[in-house]
This record gives structure tokens, sequence and C-alpha cells, in this order.
């Protein structure tokens, strides 16, 4: 006789990244709400919300109070569960093909959920994104709907994505770009807008930032290499071999940070410049130890030991921003 107490810990961890939408799941979940959950991919939400956070620093405009903390919280809600579930279900549904060759125990390839099912559930989502950012703007007494726009914008974006015909993911450079500036830019611009005007300086410099998001995506198409060779995707691992795809990832991520650490010294920001340059050495640490010597194996182990210093980049350049009114 057996009991969850005593399960197999692989088996109980292949179902918790299951259920996040991460490499290495297990199949044979049958509750229609975990299988909803496990489509909408929680482990994507925490880079979006906490470019939400990222924005309100920024902004130059944010000051602790209860409203401001609930506002916050509104918008990172619809920037990670509402509209990144949005995203990754969309995905899901029109990668169900390449899914049952890479990832056969996704919700959709195995059977656990119908198709009329994922539409009703990527479109209440979509409604309930996009009404909460309406709301938001209504809240923070916009003129103009800045947030919905936002919104629609990001939609559309996670749209072309992931559909036909132009479906950008087929494009390593542009599908991994327009990936990164959705996980960088958008949530950033969001958090921005909330409590403060939205100006170009921030625009264009998130949307640099977002080149190394591009390196970012660029590391999550390793785990389905074969899958795109297989039916004609373009993915940089499938166009210039892993090693080399490799060498362009962490490039990107290491230039265009350390990028904007020299923008930080341009306008007078040299504390927080040198913190967010000092931040840049160990993430080439894990890229040398981990990503670079089997990007295959060691996808998840680089995300998990570099990208904290990453994201911890972010919100050190959003406080410098605010710090310097920009």
């Amino acid at each position: 006789m057996s009991d969850s107490s005593t399960s197999n810990p692989n088996e109980r961890g292949g179902k918790t990244r299951q259920l996040l939408g991460m490499k290495g799941a297990t199949s044979g979940e049958t509750s229609i709400w975990k299988i909803r959950l496990q489509l909408m991919k929680p482990i994507t939400w925490i880079p979006l919300m906490w470019g939400v956070v990222c924005g309100a620093a920024s902004s130059g405009g944010y000051v602790w109070s209860l409203e401001n903390v609930l506002m916050v919280a509104a918008c990172m809600l619809m920037s990670g569960p509402l509209m990144a579930g949005y995203t990754q279900t969309l995905n899901d549904f029109y990668d169900r093909e390449i899914d049952a060759i890479n990832e056969p125990y996704r919700p959709i390839p195995s059977g656990a959920i119908s198709v009329p099912q994922v539409k009703a559930q990527i479109l209440l989502l979509l409604g309930a994104g996009l009404s909460l950012g309406y709301g938001l703007d209504v809240w923070a007494g916009h003129d103009f709907p800045v947030m919905l726009c936002l919104t629609l914008g990001g939609a559309f974006l996670a749209y072309i994505y992931s559909a036909p015909p132009l479906k950008l993911k087929q494009n390593g450079w542009l599908g991994n770009y327009a990936l990164g500036s959705s996980y960088i830019a958008l949530p950033w611009w969001a958090g921005h807008a909330l409590f403060g005007q939205l100006n170009w300086t921030i625009v264009v410099l998130t949307l640099i930032y977002s080149m190394a998001g591009l390196g970012i995506a660029i590391v999550n198409d390793f785990k389905s290499v074969e899958g795109d060779r297989q039916l004609g995707l373009k993915s940089l691992p499938v166009m210039f071999g892993v090693t080399t795809a490799a060498w362009i990832c962490v490039i990107m991520i290491d230039l265009f940070q350390a990028g904007i650490g020299a923008y930080l010294i341009y306008i007078h920001q040299n504390l927080y410049a040198t913190i967010l340059l000092l931040l840049v050495i160990p993430q080439i640490t894990f890229q040398d130890m981990y990503f670079l010597r089997n990007p295959l194996e060691n996808d998840v182990k680089y995300q998990a030991s570099a990208q904290p210093f990453l994201v911890l980049g972010m919100l050190v350049a959003g406080l410098a921003l605010g710090h310097a009114g920009v």
C-alpha cells in the first residue's frame, strides 16, 4: 500500500512542473481546473508581474499607500494571470501539433481538455484582461485609455506571435523579440503609465532592454529543437545550431543589459549603474557553468540560477530612471 506522503519524489516534482508549465513534466492530471491552470503556465507570469513593479519604479510617481499597492496588484493580475495566461493558452492552441512531438503530455495533445474548452478559456481570459485594463484607466483617472490600449496591443502581439498567417514564432529573430518585448517592455509600460506619463525615452529604453529578453526567449527554444526542425520552424537553434544559438543568446542578454548600465552612467546614475553592471557578472558565471556547456540539458538550470540577476537588474534600472526623472 502507498499514499501521497510516500509517493515517488520525482513523480511529485514532475506533477509540479506540469502544473507550472515547466519542462520535465509528467502526464495524468485529471482535474479540469489544474489542466486549465497548466495551459496558462503560471511560471511565465512572474516576469510580467515583475515588469509592472519596474515600471512603477521608473515612473517616479509611485508612493507607498494602500490604494497604490492595490493598483499595482490589479495591474500585475492583468499582466500575469490574465494576459500572460491568455497568451500561453493561445500559444498552446496553435502549437498543438508541435507539442504532440515535443511535449505530448501537454493538455491539448494528450486529450486532457477539448478544443472548445480551450477556445472558451482564451476568450474568457482576454475579456477579463481588457476589462481590467479599462478599469485601471478609470481608477487612475486617465483622460486617454492607455492601459486598455496597452492590453489590446499585447493581445494583438500574442495573436500574431502564435497564429497564422504571420505566426511570428516561425522566425527566430522576430518571434523571440516579440516574446522578449512582451515580457519586459509591455508590463513595464503598464506599470509606468499607471503612476506617471509614458514617454518616448522609457519606450525606447525598454525596447532596447527587450533585446536581453530576446536572449531569454532563445533559451526556451532549446527544449523543442527536434519538433521545430520537423515542422519547419526557424528557431535560432534550428537555423544556427545549438552551440552558436547558445552564444547568440548569452551575448544578447549580457550586451544589452550592460548597454542599459552605460546609459545610467550617461544620466549620472552612477551607483545604480554600478549595481546593474555587477549583476551581469554572476550571469556570465552561470552561463559558463551550465548553459554554454550543454544548452539542451541545462536550459532550466541556467534559467533558475542566472535569470534572477537579470530581473533584479531590471528593478535597479527602473529605480534609477525614476530617481533621474526620465
